[in-house]
């Protein structure tokens, strides 16, 4: 569970599991100062970690040599119907297409892409 909370400043908002803690802010254009990341910016952020994550964990599973990942992410929203969550992945050091490609299927095992995929809905407790 995350707990966020108003910190001095215009928009600024602190955010914590109770053992880590960030920032989000608005952007300029919102009022804020961008003195933290803007909250699709941290969906951007769950997903493409978790991606990196699940390939680390799958390619340890399988001994396959991996120097490490790096992933990108961006909200596309031009369809106001539907939004699309665009990612990229790089995989640092040597593998080969065989090893890309078991470890493209473990993808499909992120947690955060499973809960991005489903239907949302939301209720105030």
């Amino acid at each position: 569970m995350i707990t966020s909370k108003s910190m001095p400043g215009k928009f600024l908002t602190s955010f914590s599991d109770g053992k880590h803690e960030s920032v989000a802010d608005a952007p300029v254009e919102m009022g804020g100062k961008a003195d933290g990341f803007k909250p699709p910016q941290l969906l951007e952020a769950a997903l493409g970690s978790c991606i990196a994550i699940v390939l680390r964990v799958a390619a340890e599973a399988r001994g396959i040599s991996l120097d490490g990942v790096e992933t990108t992410v961006k909200i596309n929203q031009e369809n106001k119907q539907e939004t699309v969550f665009e990612y990229h992945i790089d995989f640092k050091g040597h593998i080969t297409a065989e090893q890309r490609e078991t470890l493209m299927h473990a993808v499909a095992g992120c947690p955060v892409k499973k809960i991005l995929s489903a239907p949302i809905s939301f209720k105030e407790v």
